[in-house]
Formats: C-alpha cells, sequence, structure tokens
C-alpha cells in the first residue's frame, strides 16, 4: 500500500481532539479509530469483536497504524467510542469518502433523500422513549452517506433538520423530504444553500394538503395534457406482489398561486399512486408533493423513487449490520457507531462486485487485500 493513501488517511483524523487524559493513554486515537473503522467493514458489530478483529489482524493493522501498546481492550474502545464528539467524527469520516467523489452525470441534480431511524436497542428508560433517533442524508444512487444528527426522539427530527441542512453542500442537490420536513423555514435554508426541494405533503398541512389534492383532481377532471400536466408510470413485480405507481406533475396553477407565494421557490405540484396487489388483496396509497423544481415528470419519478429507497438502507442498517438489535447506549458510542455503519455502508456500495453487502463485509474479513481496496481505493 503506498504510503501517500496512509498518510491521508491519517490526515484525515487530525481534525479529532482527543477526549482522553494527555499522558494516560496507551494507543493513539488514530489507532482506535482505524481499528473500529476497519472492523466494522469486515464483520464486527461492537466493542468485543471489534477487539477480537484486532487481535486476528494485529500483524495487519501494524502496517497502518502504532500498536506498539498492543491491541485496546474493548473497554477501551467502548469508552473512546462513548467520549470523542460525534460532529468531529463525522467530518473525519465524510473527509475520508470525500476521497471518492460525489458522481453526477451531468443531466440532472443529486438526489438527496433525507429521512430519520431510529436505533431501537438504544434505550434506556423501561418505556424505551429515549431511544437514539438519527436523521441522515444519502445521495442515495451512488450508495453515499453525506452525513447525520442524532436526537433523543422522533418529535425532535424537525428540529435535526435544519442542523443537518448546515452540514451539507446543497449546490445541485435535490433534497427530498417526507411531510414532517415540509416547512418554509426549510425550504428557504434548502435554496439559500443552491438546491432544491421536493416535499411530500400531508395532513399536517390540511390546507395545504387539500389545495394541492383538488388542483391535482381539477387537472385530472380538465385532461392532464390540457392542463400542462404530465404524467408516468412503473410496474414491479416480487415477493408474490403486483405493484404499479403512476406520477402526474405540473406547474402551480393559478388558483393555487396566492396561497403558494409564501413558500419560498415553490414551481410545481405533483401526486404519486401506488396500486399494490397481492392474491386477493387490493390496496392503494396516494401521496402529494410541492416542489422547487420545474414540472419534468421524469426527474419528479426519480426523486420519489430515490426517496423511497432510502428505506432500502435502513434494511441495511437492521439486517447487515444489526443496528436495531444493539444495546450499545454509552455516552456518545451509539452515535458514533450509527455512523461508522453508514459510512462503511457507503464503502461497500462503492465496490461494484456482484456480491451482497453483508458477503462483502466477510469477504473484507477473509481477505486483507479486498479491505485495503474498500479503504484506500
Amino acid at each position: 500500500m503506498p504510503q501517500a493513501q496512509v498518510l491521508s488517511f491519517q490526515q484525515c483524523f487530525e481534525v479529532m481532539e482527543d477526549p482522553r487524559v494527555v499522558g494516560r493513554c496507551s494507543h493513539p486515537l488514530n489507532t482506535i479509530l482505524f481499528l473500529v473503522v476497519t472492523a466494522v467493514i469486515a464483520g464486527a458489530d461492537g466493542p468485543s469483536e471489534i477487539e477480537e478483529f484486532g487481535r486476528e489482524k494485529q500483524d495487519w493493522l501494524s502496517r497502518f497504524v502504532d500498536l506498539s501498546a498492543g491491541v485496546p481492550s474493548h473497554d477501551t474502545l467502548g469508552r473512546v467510542l462513548a467520549a470523542i464528539d460525534p460532529a468531529q467524527f463525522q467530518q473525519a469520516l465524510l473527509e475520508w469518502l470525500g476521497r471518492l467523489r460525489r458522481p453526477s452525470d451531468g443531466a440532472g441534480p443529486i438526489f438527496v433523500p433525507i429521512d430519520g431511524k431510529t436505533a431501537r436497542g438504544s434505550y434506556t428508560d423501561p418505556g424505551k422513549t429515549d431511544a437514539l433517533h438519527v436523521v441522515s442524508a444519502w445521495a442515495s444512487e451512488y450508495g453515499l452517506t453525506l452525513g447525520q444528527v442524532a436526537v433523543d426522539a422522533k418529535s425532535n427530527e424537525i428540529t435535526a433538520i435544519p442542523a443537518l441542512l448546515t452540514l451539507l453542500d446543497l449546490r445541485g442537490a435535490l433534497v427530498t423530504l417526507d411531510a414532517l420536513g415540509c416547512q418554509k423555514a426549510i425550504a428557504r435554508q434548502i435554496l439559500e444553500g443552491g438546491g432544491d426541494y421536493t416535499f411530500a405533503v400531508k395532513g399536517n398541512q390540511p390546507k395545504l394538503y387539500a389545495a394541492i389534492e383538488g388542483a391535482i383532481m381539477e387537472a385530472y377532471e380538465a385532461g392532464l395534457v390540457k392542463s400542462r400536466f404530465r404524467a408516468a408510470g412503473h410496474q414491479a413485480k416480487g415477493h408474490g406482489r403486483f405493484v404499479e405507481r403512476r406520477y402526474a406533475v405540473g406547474p402551480i396553477p393559478d388558483s393555487l398561486k396566492k396561497l403558494l407565494s409564501a413558500w419560498p421557490g415553490a414551481q410545481s405540484i405533483g401526486q404519486a399512486i401506488t396500486f399494490t396487489t397481492q392474491g386477493e388483496t387490493h390496496t392503494d396509497e396516494v401521496r402529494y408533493y410541492l416542489s422547487s423544481r420545474p414540472p419534468k415528470v421524469s426527474e419528479f419519478q426519480r426523486s420519489i423513487r430515490q426517496h423511497w429507497g432510502i428505506e432500502s438502507m435502513h434494511w441495511v442498517l437492521d439486517v447487515v449490520f444489526g443496528e436495531d438489535a444493539s444495546r450499545i447506549r454509552t455516552g456518545h458510542a451509539i452515535e458514533n457507531l450509527s455512523f461508522v455503519r453508514r459510512f462503511v455502508t457507503s464503502l461497500l456500495k462503492q465496490d461494484t462486485s456482484r456480491s451482497s453487502l453483508k458477503t462483502k463485509r466477510k469477504r473484507a474479513g477473509w481477505n486483507t487485500a479486498f479491505l485495503e481496496k474498500l479503504l484506500f481505493g
């Protein structure tokens, strides 16, 4: 491995402040953080497994970091993960990930879904009301995590979204948010950052919801083309289900211009309908949207499907990394490990081999050449 790549990694972590007492630390912070990341890539899901990975791969790890004091114990790993500043750790990992560059084909915006996920095993009180909730942003087409902000409960998600947006480079991004994030201040923040938005509109904005629903129904009655709306559809089969999705998007009609003048940059409204057939059961769901983008149905369809795709990221965190089963809950440990999992998911998705993410983790544990490829490109 070229020394320049190792130095590049080490420089990424120069922003980190060591929370431990100076002169009483056997293991450099750099060593601990490198061990944590590499072990999680290779299949470790907690401090005990990270320590075991370190002991099995001690010779290999010594090529990159100082292990003169041996492998840190799981207690040491847990204390450090609980103490280090999550924002600094996230910054360091994103700096490392930044070497991969966000790809863009130049054909349109980069879709950035923002959504929340609760780490269900992180609670401390019997009612499980204090489980950590993490709001994350993804460049989902490319499997890249762009940042996260943690809150104590989902009710605080609306305060986490503006904090997360301040961490992101929004230039050229189309940010998609569920109805909880459908707020004028958030729309303004996204536009001021150089991005655009598409918001789901639901019952928490009853006047806006009713107005958009009525306007789209009027467009159907008058004829979509005549009303300058465009439509598209998509069908899929799998797992015993047949799913058909229909999309329609159009410019702000005259009847809504007064109401929507208070919404910064609003240019279009849209509808997405999902019809699901499973056996003899038929269901449908209708969603409405407000966007600062011009009404292009292909772009609207992609943005909605990319947002729904963030659920697959949540599935990965639970099934591949066992996030919901994790009972780590001391200090900042759960938040820091949560972002390590998202960071590792990004690294695994950059590899273009056809193996599953779970298989890639196992392969990284078996084959250090593959692990190095994931770490350093």
